[in-house]
């Protein structure tokens, strides 16, 4: 059942701040987490992702996701707050523009969970479009650009707008003649899945512009109960919806566990679209794995699974055309 637009708010609310509570909620020692990686980039676990965590397991890979560790805070050669360069695409306030064709909105600067492994962690999201007063200027830049066909609301999470001003804003971009696609990346279905709600249904639905919903899970354990129900909701409301991961070591560098993912996804109607290679963040190089490891699993992904089953393993330089696919 759909949930009532004030439920997610309340259990955003109630989320887990504190990597000593978060911990303590699993029955594990305050010693595995570190306060010094929290204080540069805090904790935020909302309850519905905790509850999917396994009580008693330090390597339970949801919570591996989302507790600060020491790791965070040590240098690493060739590991950079802007890894993706998106600061070099900015173009107007609110707008990154990368690749031909398509413009992405920074629509929140916020999320209803702290992936550790975030891109985007040191972005100057203060700088960027609080109001829909503040959209004018942006989108003025994407009416004049009439080679934009496609407009990607991400952030942050763009689903942190309550329904009525996602709805608004999802409007005023609708209203552009030659945008003909809209794309909502958000990972709120995952973790938050009481996000999923009658209003924002129709927003996404109502539109002129094709409607793509592109979703963040990174392992079979975080599709279950209501994250399962709210994207089972999601497809047979008519909503396109992908899924986007990370490539994470110790989380989901396996074959059988980025199989067990997809063949998830698909049993509920959603498609498994990319596997990121990890952006080379500072803060984030214990997740990082190694080439020959992701074509193993590219390999063992296209033994195992149906063709529109297996994702494309891609990685984000920060320069060219488009994300590259990794070679064979």
């Amino acid at each position: 059942m759909t949930a009532e637009p004030e439920t997610w708010s309340r259990e955003l609310a109630a989320a887990v701040r504190c990597p000593r509570e978060l911990l303590r909620r699993l029955g594990l020692a305050e010693s595995l987490g570190s306060q010094a990686a929290a204080a540069g980039f805090r904790t935020l676990v909302p309850e519905s992702f905790l509850r999917r965590m396994r009580p008693g397991d330090p390597d339970d890979p949801l919570l591996r996701q989302v507790l600060p560790v020491a790791a965070e805070t040590l240098a690493v050669d060739g590991f950079r707050p802007d890894a993706v360069n998106d600061l070099l695409s900015r173009t107007a306030p609110g707008i990154i523009h990368k690749y031909p064709g398509r413009v992405l909105l920074i629509a929140a600067g916020s999320c209803a969970v702290h992936c550790r492994y975030c891109f985007r962690r040191d972005y100057p999201y203060a700088e960027e479009p609080k109001t829909l007063a503040d959209w004018d200027s942006a989108l003025d830049a994407v009416r004049r650009d009439a080679s934009v066909e496609e407009v990607i609301l991400s952030g942050g999470d763009p689903l942190m707008l309550p329904d009525g001003r996602l709805s608004r804003l999802l409007g005023m971009v609708d209203a552009i003649p030659h945008v003909d696609r809209v794309r909502i990346h958000t990972r709120l279905p995952i973790v938050l899945p009481s996000r999923v709600t009658k209003a924002l249904l129709k927003a996404v639905r109502g539109l002129r512009a094709q409607t793509w919903l592109v979703v963040h899970a990174n392992h079979a354990n975080e599709i279950a109960g209501d994250c399962s129900a709210a994207l089972r909701q999601m497809v047979l409301a008519g909503v396109p919806v992908l899924n986007q991961a990370v490539l994470l070591c110790g989380v989901n560098d396996s074959v059988a566990a980025q199989a067990n993912l997809c063949k998830t996804l698909i049993n509920l109607g959603v498609r498994p679209y990319y596997v990121n290679l990890l952006d080379r963040v500072a803060g984030v190089a214990h997740f990082a794995t190694s080439d020959e490891v992701a074509r193993k699993i590219a390999a063992g992904l296209r033994e195992r699974l149906p063709g529109y089953a297996v994702p494309l393993i891609v990685r984000d330089s920060g320069e060219g055309p488009s994300k590259s696919a990794l070679p064979p």
